[in-house]
């Protein structure tokens, strides 16, 4: 079981879905069904990649730590600075103007988990093979 992990999945499933539906609500109000072809058509579609591009990666090596014996602490940590870093990235670049600060922190934000889970995860591999 990987409680901590799916603790953070949940809220994460759930931006998902607000994501995308702000993409569909953005297709319908700007009449783009395919393209991007409006400048907010665009924004919604890129927090929504985005977040399909990053948060992924970030939960598949959350799990990866939390079976191999990470600390609840620290995948709490973990946890919260994704969830902090996947709202302030859709709130920075769902605007108009764009709140850049706010996108590049987020950004900021979950490149770090990815990188510091990536490398607990190994790090916590070559332990247990060591």
């Amino acid at each position: 079981m990987l409680p901590v992990t799916a603790l953070y999945a949940a809220p994460l499933a759930l931006g998902f879905v607000l994501l995308s539906g702000r993409v569909i609500r953005a297709r319908r109000i700007h009449h783009q069904p395919l393209g991007t072809g409006h400048r907010l058509v665009e924004r919604a579609v890129r927090a929504h990649g985005n977040f399909a591009e990053h948060v992924p990666l970030a939960l598949l090596l959350m799990m990866l730590c939390e079976a191999n014996g990470l600390p609840a602490w620290a995948l709490h940590v973990l946890g919260v600075t994704l969830l902090a870093g996947r709202a302030l990235h859709a709130i920075g670049i769902g605007q108009e103007p764009e709140v850049f600060r706010w996108r590049v922190l987020g950004t900021s934000l979950t490149l770090t988990v990815i990188g510091v889970a990536g490398a607990a995860s190994a790090g916590l591999a070559l332990a247990g093979l060591l």
